[in-house]
């Protein structure tokens, strides 16, 4: 699928398999999504600009790669998008987090907002926004839609696992927005849940159902 990466690493699959058994403790499965996360952000940020910087080795002076530009910003869609947020600061610890606060409506499927707090200046900044599902996209999109109108231009999106209806409703609405995500399953079921998939990430991270 155009815009789309899916991250195929051995160890992202042996882990996001250990993630779907219905077996895996909430605990466990805490540990797995933050681990996880770690190297899904390594993908999503493969081509970060960089510039050089002289510094001081024990041996002598160099010229140094370092990152361009202003501090990152993570978005998390709550409350899900936490368990994302926290591996990939453990990655880049200087990034800036907002959080857009959506809850889905069971009935319609249709995403509300209840919170969204962000830094300044995300037109000058790369904005990764973080949901460990894409299942209908509504979600995404409506994050997406509040980040651009809070001036982000420069945006990706990662996730766990994505259903093909949500990535092509996802791409229909923000064509500019790559995505990746460790796996594109199956398809959604009537409510609106990602076959095979794992659940509803959320319960499985917080041990509520």
């Amino acid at each position: 699928m155009n815009g789309v990466t899916v991250v195929s690493h051995p160890l992202v699959q042996h882990k996001l398999t250990q993630m779907r058994k219905e077996t895996t403790s909430t605990a466990g499965f805490r540990k797995l999504l933050r681990e996880i996360s770690l190297l899904l952000c390594y993908e999503v940020t493969s081509e970060l600009p960089m510039t050089n910087e002289q510094i001081s080795t024990p041996l002598e002076k160099m010229d140094s790669p370092i990152l361009a530009g202003k501090k990152m910003v993570f978005a998390s869609v709550l409350r899900a998008g936490n368990g994302l947020l926290d591996g990939m600061l453990d990655l880049v610890p200087s990034a800036r987090v907002a959080h857009v606060g959506l809850y889905r409506d069971h009935e319609t499927l249709e995403a509300i907002e209840y919170y969204f707090k962000a830094p300044e200046s995300l037109d000058e900044r790369l904005v990764i926004v973080v949901d460990p599902m894409l299942a209908t996209a509504n979600s995404a999109i409506m994050a997406v839609d509040k980040l651009k109108q809070h001036g982000a231009t420069n945006l990706r999106f990662v996730c766990l696992l994505a259903a093909p209806e949500g990535v092509k409703n996802f791409t229909m609405a923000h064509p500019d927005v790559p995505i990746v995500t460790a796996a594109i399953d199956s398809h959604l079921n009537e409510l609106g849940y990602i076959v095979p998939g794992l659940g509803d990430a959320g319960d499985r991270m917080y041990g509520t159902k």
